[in-house]
């Protein structure tokens, strides 16, 4: 027979369970949002440092030097961000339903 205090227990778990998704929510967006925004100005000051460069060659070959090597530089950059924000959202994930999954865990019963 189920007690009022086991339900009061498993109300008060899966609240702490659910306040500690929140904090590992909370923190994995700000990690989330620091690196897009440390790409976006990585992104914002290449852009600018290659206009520069670019504005002062004096050749056709020169300026395809430089925008290769531009095209090139941003493909690298976009692609280890890409990776490192993707992972940033599988941590996100993986941290904001770990307390639930803990507090699920009790009521499913192991396997044999």
């Amino acid at each position: 027979m189920l007690k009022i205090e086991d339900v009061q227990q498993h109300g008060k778990e899966q609240l702490n369970a659910a306040v500690a998704a929140a904090g590992s929510f909370q923190k994995g967006v700000q990690a989330i949002a620091l690196a897009f925004g440390d790409y976006t100005r990585k992104s914002f000051e290449d852009g600018n440092a290659f206009t520069e460069k670019l504005a002062g060659v004096k050749s056709l070959e020169k300026a395809i030097e430089v925008q290769t090597e531009y095209a090139k530089r941003t493909y690298e950059t976009f692609v280890t961000e890409s990776l490192k924000i993707g992972e940033l959202y599988a941590d996100l994930a993986r941290q904001t339903y770990k307390p639930f999954e803990d507090f699920a865990a009790k009521f499913v019963p192991a396997a044999r």
